[in-house]
């Protein structure tokens, strides 16, 4: 059990998140595994999977090893991530909020202007991954079982099956949750949070800690406003108030509308 947000990772029979990624191209770059085999499916322990029950003190002891190793973990990410110019943008959002249909669009309107590849993050199934892969882009599908998160170790063993290209761009779709995803740091450039219109103004004053970690708030459905009551203004003002340095962006991913200012700020250096 995870000592900071109780989730058992996992779903195999040895209780292992399951990341998969089918091998469709050669390539000759160093890998983050130095000596892990061309074998691109590949099971691997939840960190943070543990037994028993444990007093208050343990349990803070406890939730401070998991993030502590994490971030340790993550370090290394980000090192690898910069040496090879590679960008990093972790996804984050609940359930429904539109952030697979926003990354096939991403994928089609960024064909030809650099490579582009998706981390999948989901409890169960491979259905969001196989949306990725008809939009033409390179995808791992990382299964949590019942883990409510991605953490640093599975996007290290997703970079190492994915071997993404120098230069790419790296989009993490987390596991659809408002709470646990933010607690835990994957090694990423920056951190996007995707709300929807039919989700409720006060969204960012339910969930603090998720928009105080993002650097990016995107208000997605917009072509839904004339039917749902939804004040954009209001929620970009209640965003701003947990974080004050908030991008606050509007798109429809359906329509393409406001995708561009998307495109742009996924883009920078």
């Amino acid at each position: 059990m995870c000592g900071t947000c109780g989730c058992v990772g996992g779903s195999g029979e040895d209780g292992g998140t399951r990341i998969a990624v089918p091998h469709t191209h050669p390539h000759g770059h160093e890998r983050l595994r130095p000596g892990h085999g061309h074998d691109h499916t590949a099971v691997r322990d939840h960190p943070s999977a543990v037994g028993g029950n444990a007093g208050a003190g343990e349990t803070i002891t406890l939730e401070q090893k998991v993030l502590g190793k994490n971030d340790d973990l993550a370090a290394g990410n980000r090192a690898w991530l910069a040496e090879r110019g590679i960008v990093a943008v972790n996804m984050m959002s609940s359930p429904g909020a539109g952030k697979t249909t926003l990354l096939e669009r991403t994928l089609r309107d960024f064909a030809g202007r650099r490579p582009v590849a998706v981390i999948e993050g989901d409890q169960e199934t491979a259905l969001d991954a196989e949306r990725i892969r008809r939009a033409g882009g390179a995808v791992v599908q990382v299964n949590t079982g019942a883990g409510c998160h991605l953490d640093a170790e599975m996007m290290r063993d997703a970079l190492t099956a994915l071997e993404p290209e120098p230069g790419s761009l790296i989009l993490v779709e987390n596991v659809g949750n408002l709470v646990c995803p933010a607690l835990f740091d994957l090694g990423e450039r920056s951190r996007a949070v995707i709300i929807s219109v039919t989700e409720g103004t006060d969204k960012p004053l339910k969930y603090p800690y998720m928009f105080a970690a993002a650097d990016l708030v995107i208000i997605n459905k917009t072509d839904l406003l004339p039917y749902v009551d939804f004040d954009v203004e209001q929620c970009a003002t209640y965003a701003r108030s947990v974080n004050p340095e908030l991008r606050v962006l509007t798109v429809s991913a359906t329509t393409g509308e406001g995708m561009a200012a998307w495109y742009d700020w996924v883009a920078r250096p």
